[in-house]
């Protein structure tokens, strides 16, 4: 009894640091989340809509959707800038302001990095609350150099995978095309069609007349908004710089989230290929639906799920699916999310 007693009291003693009370619990989950930006012919959001109006399809198989959610809930944001020597002084303040813009409009919770890249990419900001924080670092920009888009896209994608919400999104800010990553195109797109992270781009334009390398990298851009349900942007003036960064705020702040469990669910690695479509009260389908067009079913041994697990997170639950792994964490028990504490596809 004596000796019960005592790893009993040591057990109460040591409770609070072994198991603290907000630590998230690990359990195996097949649940797929699907973030979605609805918009009318005019280009204005959608809001308001409810489960019903959702339909989604997973390689052609209809599902039952099992959860919804339109709550604006922070998100973690990666801004990946352009600094290479084609880069003016002048770009980059226009730039600065719309960014300042983009920081006021968004989420006051919302979690920041900040990797810039000429020859190379370069991690500027590693986690952080603060807006001024992310403007207070293109005091110091020098720019030169050739551009390693792609590695600094996928610099990106690593860290804010990373983040503290399971909402995360690049913010991509270039005037060129790549000509000095290691990484290709191709494995910036595999590794953000592993992820769960919404890719908008800000292509800044110099003249009416472009060259063919040129042309072939604003398709790059779009191709990856495109699969990840991100968007593209080519403002040729400071307004339409401000507007694009704005519309981006907003957006991330008016996504629908839906959740559904594939019947036949296997974790075999490969591609399954989404459908989302809304159809509203009235019966009418003349709405744009933006959304990420896959995830790759998985297995549980990818070791980016180890991190995932013995990452805490503030913000509750969250879902991580690595080329091979399905883990989720549950929401704490304070937490009041619901569907936006789970992602997959990562």
């Amino acid at each position: 009894m004596g000796r019960y007693m005592f790893w009993s009291m040591l057990l109460v003693i040591l409770a609070p640091s072994v198991l603290p009370a907000q630590e998230p619990i690990v359990v195996n989950t097949d649940l797929v989340t699907v973030r979605a930006t609805v918009m009318d012919a005019k280009g204005n959001y959608v809001l308001g809509l409810e489960k019903s109006a959702f339909t989604i399809e997973d390689n052609n198989s209809p599902q039952k959707i099992t959860a919804f959610s339109d709550e604006d809930t922070p998100v973690s944001v990666a801004v990946v800038f352009d600094v290479s020597g084609s880069m003016s002084e002048a770009k980059i303040a226009q730039a600065k302001q719309a960014l300042a813009g983009f920081i006021q409009t968004s989420h006051p919770l919302d979690e920041f990095f900040l990797v810039s890249f000429d020859s190379q990419a370069h991690l500027l900001l590693d986690r952080s609350r603060a807006g001024d924080a992310v403007l207070h670092k293109f005091t110091y920009f020098q720019t030169g150099g050739n551009t390693a888009l792609y590695d600094a896209l996928y610099l990106g994608l690593e860290k804010v995978t990373d983040g503290t919400f399971p909402r995360r999104a690049i913010l991509l800010i270039t005037d060129g095309e790549d000509n000095n990553s290691r990484y290709t195109f191709k494995e910036v797109r595999r590794r953000l069609q592993e992820s769960d992270v919404s890719v908008y781009s800000i292509g800044i334009r110099e003249g009416l007349l472009r060259t063919s390398a040129a042309v072939a990298a604003e398709l790059d851009l779009r191709n990856l908004a495109t699969i990840s349900g991100g968007g593209t942007f080519f403002p040729r003036s400071s307004l339409q710089m401000d507007e694009a960064f704005e519309r981006i705020a907003l957006e991330l702040r008016h996504q629908y989230s839906i959740g559904y469990r594939p019947e036949g669910f296997v974790p075999d690695g490969k591609w399954h290929r989404l459908k989302l479509r809304v159809t509203q009260p009235d019966g009418n389908h003349h709405v744009v639906v933006r959304s990420r067009q896959g995830y790759y079913a998985v297995t549980n041994s990818d070791e980016r799920s180890y991190r995932a697990v013995s990452k805490r997170t503030s913000s509750g639950a969250t879902m991580f699916s690595g080329t091979c792994g399905v883990i989720a964490v549950v929401k704490n028990k304070g937490h009041k999310g619901a569907l936006d504490c789970f992602r997959s596809g990562n």
